[in-house]
């Protein structure tokens, strides 16, 4: 009978330990960037000793991955077209933005260390970065199957430009936020920016039946 209770709680601790190693690098990354984020670092932030976080992580390329894997999960449960009982399109699209900048409020972490890594260029593509551009792809393709599913006669090359101007977009609201704080309000103005993407891909649509 001990066996068992044994395995489950050293399941437990370790799922624990891991999260608190993540929440501690998103402490350190968000303070220091990536350069100036270390396993020493971490370590003293969650308390536990290096030892322990590289049971968990390869290093500290590792470490970043997965803090940005761990975050777009959470972003990307947000990226859901609202139901048909939600309004019309754009009032859909327009909520759906809401929630997709509540979520980047709530957990920034791939983006903030993504761009970072993004606009890096080293003879050793860190796997951070690779994962952040795997993502990025991802939701880029959630996006254009949204506007396929409410503008089917949207042509390919119209989707790829409105995909890029959306996921830009929001990046450089994102940024601004970054820069600014609290003063730039996220939710509305990507929910205005949903509303832009969507005026621009019915015109186009129209023009793709005329």
């Amino acid at each position: 009978m001990t066996k068992p209770q044994t395995t489950r709680k050293k399941r437990a601790n370790g799922v624990e330990s891991r999260q608190r190693i993540l929440d501690a690098t998103v402490e350190i990354a968000g303070e220091r960037g990536y350069e100036g984020t270390s396993i020493a670092a971490v370590s003293a932030k969650c308390g536990l000793p290096a030892s322990s976080i590289y049971w968990h992580f390869k290093d500290k390329d590792d470490l970043i991955a997965a803090v940005i894997e761990r975050s777009f999960d959470t972003w990307l449960a947000a990226v859901e077209l609202p139901s048909e009982e939600t309004g019309t399109p754009l009032e859909r699209v327009t909520a759906m933005a809401g929630s997709v900048a509540k979520s980047l409020i709530d957990a920034p972490d791939f983006l903030r260390l993504g761009l970072m890594l993004a606009l890096e260029r080293r003879p050793a593509e860190p796997r951070g970065r690779t994962v952040f551009l795997q993502v990025r792809d991802i939701a880029r393709t959630k996006i254009a199957e949204m506007a396929r599913a409410l503008l089917p006669d949207l042509d390919e090359e119209s989707l790829h430009a409105l995909t890029t101007y959306a996921v830009a977009g929001a990046d450089g609201l994102f940024i601004q936020r970054e820069i600014n704080g609290d003063d730039i309000d996220l939710v509305a103005m990507l929910e205005l920016h949903a509303q832009l993407v969507y005026e621009a891909a019915t015109r186009m649509a129209a023009r793709g039946r005329a």
